[in-house]
């Protein structure tokens, strides 16, 4: 990996955080009613996710550096038995 990947990648984990900061703070402001200031920070996240795909844009393509995480798991089912 050059030092230009290094330096984006970095840049990259530093937006992520920061996503997840203002994701956070917006979260308490809407669970406490305060919708300018939710409003406000939903302004703020939209223009840390279009840096984020800049950033991502310009490194080499991986898994993780295309899709952030969901948070999702998928959950297997077992085949049900017939009686």
């Amino acid at each position: 990996m050059s030092q230009s990947d290094e330096t984006r990648h970095a840049r990259l984990a530093k937006i992520e955080r920061e996503l997840a900061r203002l994701q956070a703070e917006h979260d308490r402001a809407m669970s406490a009613f305060k919708f300018d200031e939710a409003n406000a920070l939903q302004h703020r996240i939209a223009a840390r996710e279009a840096e984020r795909r800049k950033v991502v844009a310009n490194l080499p393509l991986t898994p993780a550096a295309v899709e952030p995480p969901s948070g999702i798991v998928p959950v297997l089912t077992r085949p049900r038995r017939r009686r």
